[in-house]
């Protein structure tokens, strides 16, 4: 019997995840000096606030993916996640991101998207697009998702199920909480 994690496929932007890592890294830099060096109401309005956008550079660069597996297709945008069974998929199309379309709605996922480098190159038809693209890699990951359809659909039923991203939303708001109680106190 194989494990679930070897039948799910993950899809999603590497320099994305790349960039929001490397901005979370100098935030937790920042927030580290702050913790030794400024003990004060004001570093903890500005440790708050640093926080707060390593969490938006989270939930902005690293959190959207795509992922495929036998039950469901699931959409990790920003500050939702959209679960939905292979019934109720209807097509799949890339404009500048990824979208998903059901009998009722227009998901964009935008954990997989076009570079505006390539689809330029494409319209202009000069020069020829790279191998790794990300307009070979998006139709990829189309393929992919027709393919489960075509395969899953009979076997993955129920409803389109939306929820938003509690933790991420919880720590911010705690954190902005925290901003405004000690800009109070300073």
């Amino acid at each position: 019997m194989k494990s679930k994690s070897s039948e799910s496929e993950q899809y999603l932007s590497a320099s994305n995840r790349i960039t929001g890592v490397v901005v979370m890294v100098i935030g937790a830099v920042g927030l580290l000096d702050i913790v030794l060096e400024w003990r004060t109401a004001t570093g903890l309005v500005v440790g708050s606030l640093i926080g707060i956008l390593m969490v938006l550079a989270y939930v902005g660069l690293i959190r959207p993916s795509v992922t495929l597996s036998p039950e469901h297709l699931l959409l990790r945008n920003h500050l939702r996640d959209h679960l939905i069974p292979w019934a109720k998929v209807t097509g799949v199309d890339v404009a500048d991101i990824l979208r998903v379309h059901t009998a009722d709605n227009r998901l964009r996922a935008p954990g997989v998207q076009l570079v505006m480098r390539d689809l330029r190159k494409q319209r202009v038809g000069g020069r020829k697009l790279a191998a790794d693209s990300s307009i070979s890699r998006a139709d990829f990951v189309v393929g992919r998702i027709e393919t489960y359809m075509s395969q899953y659909s009979g076997q993955s039923n129920g409803e389109v199920v939306t929820t938003w991203a509690r933790p991420e939303l919880t720590i911010a708001g705690v954190l902005a909480a925290i901003a405004i109680v000690a800009a109070f106190f300073r």
